[in-house]
């Protein structure tokens, strides 16, 4: 008989945005013939709900995944998980406040990734950051394995709370190379000319006011930048003041892969400015992708990219990166980015790190 395994804390599959849920997409892909996987999903982010995906069963829950609802989302995906299921491989530690409670009454191996200290986010106020701090320091002591997707966050867990994690990073590999074609130009004709990338979530950790600044600064330069941008005042502001630049593509945001693998494929740069976080995985992709990358100087981004990218902290730092730019400069740090790839962000060596958390076996780092 085959190991239940139930699946707690993303949007859903099949993936549309996130690393979690593209996390979720390819363990399923590729260990779903070898579990009895259960993956729990917001029944308020499809239209369509599929009974199954990847040989994985589909169960929803009607609530929102994120933001305030995303507690009590994560919450009833435990409890609902304990009935049958031997492992819980939970994402993030929103609902992780109740596992004191589920250790007393369960036998259920759980598994936690505790993502990229969620509570460090500027975007949270102070109850919130309190709340996320304590469902972080509840789940390192009562899961009984800590998955932890960066060197830095694992040196964290072992510092702050001495206890070691598994370091399981994200894989890359699922993105491919993809031509401009001509339906693609007739969308978008401003790529027919030289231009930099960026794909990420409006927020000012993502430091898109740095960017957006720099190449303001800078109008023979171009970017596309693809986000949320009505999600937030700070998007909306943003996109109120650089949206009439004529270097500047500001584009909602955009699901579908192969136009997003269009998009990196042929940018001339990939602009990466998260700060929090861990391993992300936006990042890991322009990198398998074989793109010269900028990145904000934050750890988690040197550890990623083995300190091998080029680094900004401000807009003088990136201004003058943009201006000095190299071509044989830029093709190192390509072929850099994707040597580091291929040998730390594949999806055959994350999913068997993680059957070896699910089948109780020692998990190496990545």
């Amino acid at each position: 008989m085959k190991k239940k395994i139930s699946i707690i804390g993303t949007v859903g599959i099949p993936a549309k945005y996130g690393g979690f849920e593209t996390l979720v997409e390819n363990l399923t892909k590729n260990q779903g013939t070898n579990y009895d996987m259960v993956v729990y999903c917001s029944s308020k982010s499809y239209d369509i709900q599929l009974r199954e995906h990847n040989q994985a069963k589909l169960k929803y829950i009607n609530l929102k995944a994120n933001g305030i609802q995303s507690i009590l989302y994560d919450i009833i995906s435990i409890f609902k998980s304990l009935k049958g299921s031997s492992t819980l491989l939970i994402l993030g530690v929103s609902g992780c406040i109740v596992l004191p409670f589920v250790k007393l009454i369960s036998i259920n191996r759980i598994l936690v990734n505790i993502d990229g200290l969620e509570w460090k986010r500027d975007k949270w106020g102070c109850l919130a950051k309190w709340f996320l701090k304590y469902s972080e320091k509840i789940a390192v002591k009562y899961a009984d394995k800590i998955i932890t997707d960066n060197k830095v966050i694992q040196d964290y867990v072992k510092s702050e709370y001495g206890v070691n994690s598994h370091l399981i990073a994200y894989g890359a590999d699922h993105v491919t190379e993809k031509p401009l074609d001509e339906k693609f130009l007739e969308k978008y004709p401003f790529t027919k000319n030289k231009y930099s990338f960026k794909v990420c979530r409006i927020e000012p950790e993502n430091n898109i006011h740095i960017i957006l600044q720099a190449f303001s600064n800078l109008t023979e330069k171009n970017i596309v930048c693809v986000g949320n941008w009505l999600n937030s005042d700070y998007g909306k502001n943003l996109k109120k003041e650089y949206q009439n630049y004529k270097n500047i593509f500001l584009l909602d945001p955009i699901y579908d892969q192969k136009t997003l693998n269009q998009f990196r494929s042929n940018c001339s740069l990939y602009v990466h400015g998260h700060s929090a976080g861990g391993t992300n995985p936006s990042l890991v992709e322009a990198m398998y992708l074989k793109l010269p990358i900028y990145a904000f100087g934050i750890n988690y981004n040197r550890e990623t990219t083995a300190n091998k990218a080029a680094y900004f902290k401000d807009v003088n730092e990136l201004v003058l990166l943009l201006k000095n730019q190299d071509k044989d400069t830029l093709s190192s740090i390509a072929e850099n980015m994707q040597t580091i790839a291929m040998e730390r962000y594949l999806w055959s060596s994350v999913s068997k790190k993680y059957s070896n958390l699910f089948s109780n076996k020692k998990s190496t780092k990545i």
